[in-house]
């Protein structure tokens, strides 16, 4: 987090992407101390002083990490993780995120691949995915790998969210639409391997709201997860 070795990574990305100024820089998962520190906005401010880039945001592990972020006055962005099994971002940081127009990005959406609904008590993971070798935690922080639930009670409430999956809807879908039916969120984003998965994500936002699930999913929530990842993250 050095001044000048970040300029020169900005440096390499203007000319990598052949821009003058990048919209939006954002800083993934540092360590915690450096969202306090006021050595990083100044280095930040002093990039878009130069016109080098446009905003910055920062993307969190933690809540707190977030509300950190956003006591200064020029965090225009925060990604975090929000899914129906991680909902604590909901419960205070987007209400201040909304009311200084601070951009929401939910990042994780499916919980890795969870809330799609097409794993089970069989599937297996290649040696190199974070989902077999991170499972536990061991090379960053395990919140990044099915949202830090543990894989067998997430399989339980997939199959509790399957009962109220309305007809012709996806699970994808349904979690997608959940996060967009909170007003704070900017924009969701799903990861996507083939061009398929990307139109199925997409159509998240255009099929029919679901408020009248709202409170059956937050349920299922709190039955499976809250004691155990709540306070966490």
């Amino acid at each position: 987090y050095d001044k000048d070795l970040m300029e020169s990574f900005v440096d390499r990305s203007l000319s990598n992407l052949g821009i003058e100024s990048i919209d939006l820089l954002q800083m993934h998962c540092p360590p915690t101390e450096v969202y306090s520190s006021d050595y990083t906005f100044e280095m930040l401010d002093y990039l878009v002083g130069k016109g080098k880039i446009q905003n910055y945001g920062f993307s969190v592990e933690t809540v707190d990490q977030a509300l950190e972020c956003i006591k200064k006055p020029n965090t225009k962005s925060i990604q975090v993780i929000f899914n129906i099994f991680r909902q604590k971002p909901a419960e205070k940081l987007f209400k201040i995120a909304k009311e200084k127009k601070i951009a929401i990005i939910a990042r994780v959406p499916l919980a890795s691949g969870l809330l799609t609904g097409k794993f089970n008590k069989d599937s297996s993971f290649t040696s190199d995915d974070h989902r077999n070798y991170n499972i536990k935690g061991d090379a960053f922080d395990i919140g990044e790998t099915f949202s830090g639930v543990n894989y067998l009670k997430g399989l339980d409430a997939i199959e509790d969210l399957k009962s109220i999956l309305p007809d012709g809807m996806t699970l994808s879908q349904l979690s997608l639409k959940w996060i967009l039916m909170h007003d704070a969120v900017s924009v969701v984003i799903p990861g996507a391997k083939n061009k398929d998965h990307v139109q199925l994500n997409t159509t998240s936002s255009e099929v029919d709201e679901i408020s009248f699930l709202m409170n059956a999913i937050n349920d299922i929530y709190k039955k499976y997860f809250y004691d155990d990842i709540h306070h966490r993250w």
